[in-house]
């Protein structure tokens, strides 16, 4: 094993018992729990080790700046607040927070990664001229809140701050209350400071596997969203109510869910009912209200809106047979991402790597919109994500840091 996988694993290892669920083996790292707490207050550990001052943007999202260091003085109500006085730093970094049972490498992999890629440049007695800033994103999930990459949003101001302070997780605390105060919303004066966004990511399939290759590049990120399908009928007894004279969210569901299967397949797109809420939840109860959430994805954005149109007809004639009523909410849209071209063959020339599309959404597709945007990914042997069974192997991850490293010397050093 190299030098820099031991001291990768080593690293590694300070963080992986945080948010372990012992009977799955899976994360509960939900935004601004416990567990993710804890990681954010070892990222501030680790920065000031390496003298990177952490600010932050009042949205929860933090910054660990090497190279320029942040100046004082209040800003949005987040007493870390303040930024670099300069331009044109190199944003690299990812999320800490997991989707309910994830895998180990989802998100955290990017921090751990950005800070052995400091580490390597430092011993190479590189100094960079411009800052190279590491960021742990809130909420990229969006498994607590409900939107997912909810502080790369506010920090682009592509959610509404007055929303996003009030979105609820399933105990009813909302976004506000856990962060401490209302967020600050879009900060344009602090995104203008970043000239380029390189998010290092676990891959989150199995192209990598097949390439034989350790690390790629990112091409572009599917368009993909979340609706909430809320179904409506009429409660009652299980033993008692003649199935005639039924109205059962249920079946108008479960219709739903095979509808969006057949729908995904017929376009080659991507349709998964992973979330159900039930009321009353009792077994012997006919139910009163059924609520799924849609995760649906596709290759091109007249494909992906075809996909739900579809879907959601076919679950509106269901309920008129069912007598049920049907209510379809978008609760976010992120549009298909293409990352910066020059940026990302620049990247794949540098690191002679492969270069390939993903259907997983990042934090790097919402700053895609207002940044050079790219995305670098280390194989997954398995090529399961979102699962306690995704990982990497040291040497893999190791491969990472050397690409990343590669990457923010060419943009930040030169």
């Amino acid at each position: 094993m190299s030098g820099l996988a031991v001291r990768f694993r080593e690293l590694w290892d300070e963080i992986a018992p945080i948010g372990r669920d012992a009977h799955s083996g899976g994360y509960l790292r939900y935004a601004l729990t416990a567990p993710e707490l804890r990681l954010r207050e070892w990222f501030r550990a680790q920065a000031d080790l390496r003298g990177m001052p952490v600010s932050g943007d009042g949205n929860g999202n933090l910054f660990a700046w090497w190279g320029e260091p942040p100046t004082g003085g209040p800003n949005t109500g987040d007493p870390d607040t303040g930024g670099p006085a300069g331009a044109g730093a190199v944003l690299t970094g990812s999320h800490f927070d997991s989707v309910p049972h994830g895998g180990a490498y989802d998100g955290p992999l990017g921090i751990v990664s950005a800070l052995l890629a400091v580490d390597e440049l430092r011993a190479a007695g590189v100094t960079p001229v411009r800052p190279v800033v590491v960021a742990a994103f809130v909420e990229e999930e969006g498994a607590r809140f409900g939107v997912p990459c909810l502080g790369s949003r506010l920090l682009t101001g592509e959610i509404d701050a007055d929303r996003a302070a009030g979105l609820r997780d399933a105990a009813g605390v909302s976004f506000a209350e856990a962060l401490g105060h209302r967020p600050a919303g879009a900060d344009p004066a602090l995104l203008g400071r970043f000239a380029a966004f390189v998010e290092l990511h676990v891959e989150q399939g199995r192209a990598l596997v097949d390439a034989d290759a350790p690390v790629a590049v990112a091409s572009a990120i599917w368009p993909h969203g979340r609706w909430r399908f809320e179904l409506r009928g009429e409660g009652n007894h299980a033993g008692t109510t003649r199935m005639a004279d039924r109205r059962d969210p249920m079946l108008t569901f479960a219709f739903t869910v095979l509808a969006a299967n057949k729908e995904a397949r017929l376009r080659d797109a991507h349709a998964t009912v992973g979330r159900v809420a039930v009321e009353p939840n009792a077994t012997n109860a006919i139910p009163s209200t059924v609520t799924g959430w849609l995760d649906a994805r596709a290759a091109a954005p007249e494909t992906l809106d075809g996909l739900v149109e579809a879907v959601r007809a076919k679950a509106a004639e269901r309920a008129r047979r069912d007598g049920t009523e049907l209510t379809v909410t978008r609760e976010s849209a992120t549009p298909l991402v293409t990352f910066d071209g020059g940026l990302a063959d620049r990247l794949a020339g540098l690191l002679a790597a492969p270069v390939l599309p993903t259907g997983a959404g990042h934090d790097a597709g919402v700053l895609a919109a207002h940044l050079p945007t790219a995305m670098l990914f280390v194989r997954n042997p398995t090529g399961v994500s979102h699962s306690p069974a995704e990982s990497a192997t040291d040497a893999d991850c190791a491969a990472g840091v050397v690409a990343l490293a590669r990457v923010l010397e060419e943009l930040a050093c030169h």
